[in-house]
């Protein structure tokens, strides 16, 4: 084996020759590093209803999420909309200014029923992680959480489910395989698996606390293209 500019070379021997085959360059992983707010709250939430796919609460901090090197977060630049047409630019541009707090001020809230959050990233990229804070000012589970990704504005065009928990498909967008969770200071973190969209939608159907729905921040980590 030879080593050269950290590529790696293999040595193959054809009828006693010795030849380098092609390198083989294996992208680095890193740990995503996500900002992350105080916690509001400790313990085991009690008094909660839950629902036979919500999966129980963690005491434990997340396992460190590998990802590509260089990636940032595309959402503190992205155009945000929403399907509750109540709500202003102003308010809107709430999910993507950083702040994470669980403090009232940091919280928009959109009306009852299925809404959601939409971002456009500008152009289609490379996507690795989408990371979504409802509220977490309390222990409560929010329900029909989906997060979709597509090349147009209407998503009528590729588009991929990356997270489903609507079980019951009231949202109409098929019946999703994946746990309700209860919001905390870690935000839900999804693999995107880097796949390649410009649009991100975020949905969902009130909590156990509130027919409302909140939303605090959305982060999406990847890459443009060059």
């Amino acid at each position: 084996m030879f080593r050269r500019a950290g590529l790696a070379l293999v040595a193959v021997t054809f009828c006693g020759l010795s030849v380098n085959a092609q390198p083989t360059n294996q992208a680095t992983l890193v740990p995503l590093k996500i900002e992350l707010p105080s916690p509001a709250y400790k313990g085991t939430p009690k008094n909660v209803p839950l629902g036979p796919y919500t999966e129980p609460p963690s005491d434990k901090p997340r396992a460190p999420f590998m990802v590509p090197r260089g990636l940032t977060n595309l959402a503190r630049v992205a155009k945000v909309s929403s399907s509750d047409k109540t709500r202003t630019r102003e308010q809107l541009a709430k999910v993507v200014d950083g702040d994470k707090d669980s403090s009232d001020s940091s919280i928009l809230l959109l009306r009852k029923g299925t809404q959601y959050i939409q971002l456009d990233l500008g152009a289609p990229c490379e996507l690795f992680a989408v990371v979504l804070w409802h509220a977490h000012n309390s222990a409560k589970v929010y329900h029909d959480v989906i997060v979709q990704v597509s090349d147009d504005a209407d998503f009528s065009q590729n588009v991929k489910t990356l997270f489903n928990n609507d079980h019951e498909n009231a949202a109409g967008l098929g019946v999703g395989t994946d746990r309700e969770y209860f919001e905390s200071y870690e935000g839900r973190l999804i693999d995107a698996k880097g796949v390649k969209a410009r649009y991100v939608r975020c949905y969902s159907r009130g909590s156990t606390e509130s027919a409302l729905n909140e939303y605090t921040e959305i982060e999406v980590y990847g890459r443009r293209p060059k």
